[in-house]
């Protein structure tokens, strides 16, 4: 009976890991939710604007738009999924993905800190 009840468990567990794709990376994001040592923090009152996206293009070109201003760069996905890097004016940026699945993504920086974005139209 232990034995059912543990691959039960597993088979939950699977079902619930998301596939972290680039193909799913693929679209635009808008920043929902900052969080630095533990606090949420007011995203306007960071970036002077709540109108905060990312987008990934298939071709690996990355644009971070902060209200009226935007900075193209480049972007990658690490082998295993767990590491997205963006890369504007030659200075690599490193996101460890705590969640990611086709409308949501969380990601932690060590100066930004734990950053939620949700998947918009364009």
């Amino acid at each position: 009976m232990k034995k059912i009840v543990y691959l039960a468990l597993i088979m939950l567990a699977s079902l619930s890991i998301q596939a972290q794709t680039s193909k799913e990376l693929i679209g635009k994001w808008q920043l929902v939710k900052l969080t630095k040592n533990g606090k949420e923090k007011d995203i306007k009152e960071k970036f002077n604007s709540d109108q905060v996206f990312q987008v990934f293009n298939e071709d690996g070109k990355f644009t971070g738009i902060v209200g009226e201003k935007s900075i193209n760069g480049k972007w990658k996905l690490s082998k295993d999924n767990a590491i997205l890097t963006v890369t504007v004016d030659l200075m690599p940026v490193k996101f460890q993905i705590e969640y990611f699945d086709s409308q949501k993504r969380v990601v932690t920086q060590d100066q930004l800190g734990t950053l939620e974005y949700k998947k918009v139209d364009n």
